[in-house]
């Protein structure tokens, strides 16, 4: 093999080989993120009580727990089911309920088309789950901006004060399943950003990344398996 061969295909091999260790790190990162989606969907922990509450209690998007008397109490109430939108107190967060619903099932379903990696082109794979992850990003941007606009549906201002309104929480305060949410619309766009960089490494990996010289001309992996074959 010729130098500028042996150098072509190291090349190669360096390349193929950081790209698929980057692959692997998004897909684990993927599979935590879904597994942060779920979380953020099912846990009652957007909203809270605090030390100056009327009433003790805590808020998901669909499922909440209140109670009868001051903070300190332990004695909740839960209600609400996604099954049963009628037990959810807005319209606000019906709404929220449904968008990081849709951002849970694109997170999902990205992971089950890493399944298509054995069978469909690398590249076409990633660009699939990098538009599924941005959508997921959207659907979360909107769940969190629509949740506020229901902090003044009636059980929320029984909890929080009457000062409670849309966008103002009261004497209520921001609980970790919200900060999570925020974080994962970061988390859901730069792994998009990720897979479509790798999506694009695989379709430059054979006409970019190496060549061999066959009769004098430099050609790619493909062309010269080509000639080969011809010969």
């Amino acid at each position: 093999m010729l130098p500028s061969q042996e150098a072509s295909k190291i090349y190669h091999d360096n390349y193929m080989r950081n790209s698929r260790a980057i692959g692997v790190l998004w897909a684990i990162f993927t599979i935590c993120f879904a597994i942060v989606n779920v979380v953020v969907f099912i846990q009652p922990y957007w909203i809270g009580d605090s030390i100056s509450t009327p009433q003790a209690g805590y808020f998901g998007l669909f499922h909440y727990c209140v109670g009868t008397g001051p903070s300190p109490s332990r004695e909740l109430t839960c209600v609400g089911s996604f099954s049963d939108f009628s037990s959810i107190p807005s319209g606000a967060f019906k709404a929220a309920s449904v968008f990081v619903l849709l951002s849970m099932v694109l997170t999902l379903s990205c992971i089950a088309c890493m399944a298509l990696f054995f069978f469909c082109n690398t590249s076409t794979v990633y660009k699939t789950c990098a538009w599924m992850q941005l959508l997921c990003g959207v659907c979360l941007v909107l769940g969190c901006m629509i949740f506020p606009d229901g902090w003044d549906a009636e059980v929320v201002r029984d909890m929080c004060g009457e000062q409670t309104a849309k966008y103002s929480l009261g004497d209520c305060s921001v609980r970790w399943a919200y900060m999570l949410a925020i974080m994962g619309i970061l988390d859901a766009l730069i792994l998009s950003f990720l897979a479509f960089v790798l999506g694009n490494r695989t379709n430059a990996s054979w006409s970019a990344g190496w060549c061999l010289i066959v009769e004098g001309n430099c050609v790619g992996a493909n062309d010269s398996r080509s000639h080969t074959s011809a010969e």
